[in-house]
């Protein structure tokens, strides 16, 4: 399959008792297709899949599908630094209607390369498309380009998720093989598709979702005058949604903006009064609020 567009990394909204909102989450799945991103990314980072429990992960994955109905891309987060648990939640929903699903690099336990290879390769046989995720700031361990190289030539790699900050990296895939990359840093899609990305799974358009999808696709289209100036307008967005641990800025702007609960779950908490004052400073600067 071809993934090219943008992708939102989407928050998952709780209920003042820390339970699942999936009204609000509908909602926002909604919202998102009509103002035209490509896909939608469920239960990622962003939708703060370390403390979903497994029957609630595979019903916003679920969920979501059901609010996309059929309009959008759906890369479901199965990842888990558990080969085993990786496998589990990705078998959970390959009936579910996803069309992809997203794999990070497993954290913590920091695998050999070869231990990459065979965990990826070990989902990829389950029959899903796989997006690689590389993103050493959370897992502690970049994807060795090796690596990509091996698990390119699989049927089902679809794609590489780059978050490591480098827009040399997706040279050097493009250049050593034909695997898409997505920019997992909304600050750097432009320039990483200047080099050959192909899109972006963003957190700035759970926020901007017709902005970032006009940049994305000005960029594809080779309109970098046009892009360069999107990019510039919401600059102050891009950095301020990270701020904070990520999802803790997307949350609340999207809270100030009355579209999900400012609810979190432990560890994850609400922000400080300065942050929140600046993320309302910039929602309000760019008239989104």
């Amino acid at each position: 399959m071809t993934l090219t567009g943008t992708f939102t990394a989407l928050v998952t909204p709780f209920n003042t008792d820390g339970s699942v909102d999936y009204t609000a989450l509908r909602d926002l799945v909604r919202w998102q297709i009509e103002n035209g991103v490509t896909g939608l990314v469920p239960v990622g980072t962003t939708g703060e899949s370390p403390t979903l429990e497994f029957a609630e992960h595979i019903q916003v994955i679920t969920a979501t599908v059901e609010a996309a109905a059929g309009k959008a891309v759906i890369i479901a987060g199965t990842g888990a630094n558990s080969t085993a648990e990786a496998i589990e939640l990705t078998r959970a929903v390959l009936d579910a209607g996803v069309d992809a699903t997203l794999q990070v690099t497993p954290y913590y336990n920091k695998p050999n390369a070869e231990g990459l290879y065979r965990h990826f390769l070990s989902i990829a046989e389950l029959g899903l498309p796989v997006v690689l995720y590389n993103v050493p700031g959370r897992a502690g361990k970049e994807i060795p380009l090796d690596v990509v190289v091996r698990l390119a030539s699989h049927p089902n790699i679809a794609a590489v998720k780059e978050a490591a900050g480098s827009v040399d990296r997706v040279s050097a895939i493009r250049n050593a093989c034909e695997l898409p990359v997505l920019s997992g840093d909304d600050s750097l899609a432009l320039p990483m598709i200047s080099v050959g990305a192909c899109g972006v799974i963003s957190v700035a358009s759970n926020v901007i979702p017709k902005e970032m999808s006009a940049l994305i696709r000005l960029a594809l289209a080779n309109d970098l005058a046009g892009a360069r100036e999107l990019h510039r307008v919401y600059y102050p967005l891009f950095r301020d949604l990270f701020i904070d641990t990520n999802p803790i800025p997307v949350k609340t702007a999207l809270a100030l903006m009355s579209r999900v609960g400012p609810t979190f779950r432990l560890p994850l908490c609400e922000p400080t009064e300065s942050v929140r004052d600046q993320v309302s400073r910039t929602l309000r600067s760019l008239n989104l609020l």
